[in-house]
């Protein structure tokens, strides 16, 4: 594993930011949809500890530092979501955003 480089871990990054926006804009299923945007958030994880490894102060810790608060607003994120998905699926009965275009009740 030592012959891995910053390279290395910026082509995985870039790939799993490709998947990401592909499943966000590609996708009408809000699960899959905050799935992709989860995806996003550990490709940035990804290079804040990449960065940090092979950058100039790795004692520093501002890598995993900043990886752990982009996880802790992952974490929100998804709560925050999920709650407004379980509340559009009782409203709407779907998770269709092709169909959800009104705010309007009915």
């Amino acid at each position: 594993m030592s012959n891995l480089t910053l390279e290395h871990y910026l082509i995985l990054s870039a790939v799993l930011l490709g998947i990401g926006l592909l499943g966000v804009f590609t996708r009408r299923n809000v699960i899959v949809v905050l799935f992709s945007i989860e995806i996003l958030f550990n490709a940035a994880n990804l290079n804040f500890i990449a960065f940090w490894r092979f950058g100039d102060q790795p004692e520093a810790l501002m890598g995993p530092i900043f990886a752990l608060f982009a996880i802790a607003v992952a974490a929100a994120e998804v709560a925050v979501g999920l709650a407004l998905v379980i509340a559009v699926y009782r409203h709407f009965k779907t998770v269709d955003l092709e169909k959800l275009d009104t705010l309007k009740e009915e």
